[in-house]
Protein backbone atom coordinates (compact mmCIF):
# COMPACT_ATOMS: atom_id res chain seq x y z
CA UNK A 1 0.00 0.00 0.00
CA UNK A 2 2.63 2.55 1.03
CA UNK A 3 4.41 1.18 -2.36
CA UNK A 4 1.52 2.09 -4.17
CA UNK A 5 0.54 5.63 -2.82
CA UNK A 6 4.11 6.94 -2.84
CA UNK A 7 4.07 6.28 -6.52
CA UNK A 8 1.44 8.55 -7.17
CA UNK A 9 2.79 10.82 -5.04
CA UNK A 10 5.97 11.41 -6.18
CA UNK A 11 6.10 9.77 -9.85
CA UNK A 12 2.64 10.40 -10.85
CA UNK A 13 2.37 7.90 -13.39
CA UNK A 14 1.60 4.21 -12.91
CA UNK A 15 4.79 2.01 -12.08
CA UNK A 16 5.55 -1.18 -10.79
CA UNK A 17 5.20 0.14 -7.82
CA UNK A 18 1.68 0.21 -8.24
CA UNK A 19 1.79 -3.35 -9.40
CA UNK A 20 3.22 -3.84 -5.85
CA UNK A 21 0.22 -2.37 -4.53
CA UNK A 22 -2.09 -4.19 -6.10
CA UNK A 23 -0.97 -7.36 -3.30
CA UNK A 24 -2.43 -5.56 -0.45
CA UNK A 25 -5.97 -4.98 -0.55
CA UNK A 26 -6.83 -8.31 -1.25
CA UNK A 27 -5.16 -9.45 2.11
CA UNK A 28 -6.61 -6.59 3.79
CA UNK A 29 -9.95 -8.42 2.87
CA UNK A 30 -8.77 -11.34 3.93
CA UNK A 31 -7.86 -9.99 7.72
CA UNK A 32 -11.28 -8.20 7.88
CA UNK A 33 -12.91 -11.49 7.27
CA UNK A 34 -10.77 -13.22 9.98
CA UNK A 35 -11.63 -10.48 12.57
CA UNK A 36 -15.26 -10.55 11.45
CA UNK A 37 -15.08 -14.20 12.38
CA UNK A 38 -13.11 -14.15 15.72
CA UNK A 39 -14.61 -10.95 16.81
CA UNK A 40 -16.24 -10.76 20.37
CA UNK A 41 -18.30 -8.12 19.23
CA UNK A 42 -19.34 -7.70 15.77
CA UNK A 43 -21.14 -4.10 16.36
CA UNK A 44 -18.07 -2.68 17.95
CA UNK A 45 -15.73 -3.90 15.33
CA UNK A 46 -18.27 -2.29 12.89
CA UNK A 47 -17.84 0.86 14.75
CA UNK A 48 -14.44 0.86 14.81
CA UNK A 49 -14.16 0.72 11.14
CA UNK A 50 -16.00 3.79 10.62
CA UNK A 51 -14.87 5.81 12.99
CA UNK A 52 -11.23 5.47 11.57
CA UNK A 53 -13.26 5.58 7.72
CA UNK A 54 -14.07 8.96 9.01
CA UNK A 55 -10.76 10.00 10.69
CA UNK A 56 -9.15 8.78 7.15
CA UNK A 57 -11.19 10.64 5.05
CA UNK A 58 -9.70 13.98 5.07
CA UNK A 59 -6.21 12.87 5.25
CA UNK A 60 -6.97 10.64 2.06
CA UNK A 61 -9.17 13.75 0.02
CA UNK A 62 -5.65 15.78 0.75
CA UNK A 63 -3.50 12.75 -0.66
CA UNK A 64 -5.79 12.89 -3.59
CA UNK A 65 -5.51 16.31 -4.13
CA UNK A 66 -2.11 15.98 -5.14
CA UNK A 67 -2.23 14.37 -7.93
CA UNK A 68 -6.71 13.86 -8.58
CA UNK A 69 -9.06 16.35 -9.06
CA UNK A 70 -12.00 14.34 -7.50
CA UNK A 71 -13.04 12.46 -4.93
CA UNK A 72 -14.39 8.95 -3.46
CA UNK A 73 -14.27 7.73 -0.08
CA UNK A 74 -11.09 6.38 1.47
CA UNK A 75 -10.62 2.28 1.77
CA UNK A 76 -11.92 1.80 5.86
CA UNK A 77 -15.60 2.58 4.43
CA UNK A 78 -15.27 -0.55 1.96
CA UNK A 79 -13.83 -2.66 4.84
CA UNK A 80 -16.63 -1.35 7.01
CA UNK A 81 -19.94 -2.03 4.57
CA UNK A 82 -18.00 -5.32 3.92
CA UNK A 83 -18.69 -6.28 7.64
CA UNK A 84 -21.75 -4.97 7.08
CA UNK A 85 -22.70 -7.90 4.08
CA UNK A 86 -21.27 -10.29 6.32
CA UNK A 87 -23.18 -9.58 9.08
CA UNK A 88 -26.27 -9.23 7.31
CA UNK A 89 -25.85 -12.68 5.56
CA UNK A 90 -25.08 -14.14 8.99
CA UNK A 91 -28.37 -12.78 9.70
CA UNK A 92 -30.24 -13.39 7.32
CA UNK A 93 -31.67 -17.07 7.52
CA UNK A 94 -32.42 -17.49 4.05
CA UNK A 95 -28.86 -17.99 1.30
CA UNK A 96 -30.55 -16.58 -1.40
CA UNK A 97 -31.47 -13.25 0.75
CA UNK A 98 -28.65 -13.17 2.05
CA UNK A 99 -26.76 -12.74 -1.38
CA UNK A 100 -29.40 -10.47 -2.01
CA UNK A 101 -28.62 -8.75 0.59
CA UNK A 102 -24.50 -8.84 -0.07
CA UNK A 103 -25.38 -7.49 -3.97
CA UNK A 104 -27.38 -4.67 -2.45
CA UNK A 105 -24.43 -3.56 -0.45
CA UNK A 106 -22.28 -4.31 -3.19
CA UNK A 107 -24.51 -1.34 -5.06
CA UNK A 108 -24.23 1.33 -2.40
CA UNK A 109 -20.61 0.83 -2.36
CA UNK A 110 -20.31 1.60 -6.19
CA UNK A 111 -22.93 4.40 -5.74
CA UNK A 112 -21.76 6.40 -2.92
CA UNK A 113 -17.56 5.47 -4.65
CA UNK A 114 -15.77 3.52 -1.62
CA UNK A 115 -12.63 2.83 -2.57
CA UNK A 116 -12.42 -0.51 -5.15
CA UNK A 117 -16.36 -0.19 -4.90
CA UNK A 118 -18.53 -3.14 -5.29
CA UNK A 119 -15.45 -5.65 -6.39
CA UNK A 120 -14.12 -4.43 -3.03
CA UNK A 121 -17.15 -5.20 -1.01
CA UNK A 122 -17.44 -8.62 -3.12
CA UNK A 123 -14.14 -9.60 -2.58
CA UNK A 124 -14.97 -9.52 1.22
CA UNK A 125 -17.42 -11.34 1.00
CA UNK A 126 -15.99 -14.16 -1.34
CA UNK A 127 -13.19 -14.73 1.14
CA UNK A 128 -16.16 -15.09 4.00
CA UNK A 129 -17.83 -17.53 2.18
CA UNK A 130 -14.68 -19.54 1.32
CA UNK A 131 -13.35 -19.33 4.98
CA UNK A 132 -16.65 -20.06 6.65
CA UNK A 133 -19.01 -22.14 4.65
CA UNK A 134 -16.31 -23.86 2.31
CA UNK A 135 -13.00 -23.68 4.30
CA UNK A 136 -11.55 -26.71 2.34
CA UNK A 137 -12.16 -25.40 -0.69
CA UNK A 138 -9.17 -22.97 -1.32
CA UNK A 139 -8.60 -24.14 -5.31
CA UNK A 140 -12.37 -22.89 -5.63
CA UNK A 141 -11.19 -20.08 -3.92
CA UNK A 142 -8.52 -19.08 -5.74
CA UNK A 143 -10.47 -19.38 -8.98
CA UNK A 144 -13.49 -17.16 -7.97
CA UNK A 145 -11.19 -14.33 -6.84
CA UNK A 146 -9.28 -14.49 -9.93
CA UNK A 147 -12.42 -14.50 -12.10
CA UNK A 148 -14.09 -11.62 -10.01
CA UNK A 149 -10.51 -9.96 -10.41
CA UNK A 150 -10.36 -10.14 -14.46
CA UNK A 151 -14.01 -9.28 -14.15
CA UNK A 152 -13.08 -5.62 -12.84
CA UNK A 153 -10.52 -4.98 -14.98
CA UNK A 154 -12.19 -7.02 -18.25
CA UNK A 155 -14.04 -3.79 -19.32
CA UNK A 156 -10.44 -1.86 -18.98
CA UNK A 157 -8.82 -4.23 -21.40
CA UNK A 158 -11.45 -4.24 -24.05
CA UNK A 159 -11.21 -0.46 -23.92
CA UNK A 160 -8.07 0.27 -24.02
CA UNK A 161 -6.34 -2.47 -25.64
CA UNK A 162 -2.85 -0.74 -26.82
CA UNK A 163 -2.24 -1.12 -23.00
CA UNK A 164 -3.85 -4.16 -21.89
CA UNK A 165 -0.66 -5.76 -20.30
CA UNK A 166 -0.55 -2.93 -17.94
CA UNK A 167 -4.57 -4.39 -16.72
CA UNK A 168 -2.86 -7.98 -17.42
CA UNK A 169 -0.07 -7.07 -15.15
CA UNK A 170 -2.46 -5.88 -12.01
CA UNK A 171 -4.67 -8.91 -12.43
CA UNK A 172 -1.85 -11.18 -11.94
CA UNK A 173 -0.23 -8.99 -9.32
CA UNK A 174 -3.58 -8.82 -7.59
CA UNK A 175 -3.77 -12.69 -7.60
CA UNK A 176 -0.42 -12.75 -5.79
CA UNK A 177 -1.83 -12.20 -2.64
CA UNK A 178 -3.20 -15.37 -2.50
CA UNK A 179 0.00 -16.86 -1.70
CA UNK A 180 -0.22 -15.62 1.90
CA UNK A 181 -3.89 -15.84 2.16
CA UNK A 182 -3.50 -19.66 1.36
CA UNK A 183 -0.71 -20.42 3.51
CA UNK A 184 -2.18 -18.53 6.61
CA UNK A 185 -2.22 -21.02 9.39
CA UNK A 186 -4.85 -19.78 11.18
CA UNK A 187 -3.26 -17.85 14.37
CA UNK A 188 -3.63 -15.00 15.59
CA UNK A 189 -0.03 -12.60 14.82
CA UNK A 190 1.10 -9.61 17.04
CA UNK A 191 -2.07 -7.59 18.57
CA UNK A 192 -1.22 -4.59 17.18
CA UNK A 193 -4.21 -3.63 15.33
CA UNK A 194 -4.88 0.13 16.23
CA UNK A 195 -0.93 -0.03 14.71
CA UNK A 196 -2.36 -0.90 11.80
CA UNK A 197 -5.43 1.26 11.58
CA UNK A 198 -3.44 4.61 12.21
CA UNK A 199 -0.62 3.80 9.53
CA UNK A 200 -3.39 4.45 7.17
CA UNK A 201 -4.38 8.36 7.84
CA UNK A 202 -1.09 8.82 8.81
CA UNK A 203 0.66 7.72 6.03
CA UNK A 204 -1.32 9.54 3.84
CA UNK A 205 -0.99 12.87 5.66
CA UNK A 206 2.78 12.35 6.05
CA UNK A 207 3.06 11.92 1.67
CA UNK A 208 0.89 14.72 1.12
CA UNK A 209 3.30 17.17 3.52
CA UNK A 210 5.96 16.17 1.56
CA UNK A 211 4.78 15.99 -1.87
CA UNK A 212 3.36 20.13 -0.58
CA UNK A 213 6.84 20.85 1.09
CA UNK A 214 8.42 19.68 -2.14
CA UNK A 215 6.15 21.88 -4.79
CA UNK A 216 6.87 25.23 -2.48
Amino acid sequence: MLCDHSCDAFIGHFSFLNLIGRIAFPIFAFQIVQGYIHTHNVKNYALRLFAFACISQIPFMLFLSTFYDSYYLNIFFTLFLGVIVLYGFDKIKNRYLGVLFAILICAIGHFIQVDYGAYGIAVIFLFYVFSKIFPNQKILMCFNFALVTTIKYLPDIISYPSVAYVYVSCIIFTCIALIPICIYNGKQGLKVKYLFYAFYPVHLLVLYFIVHFLTL
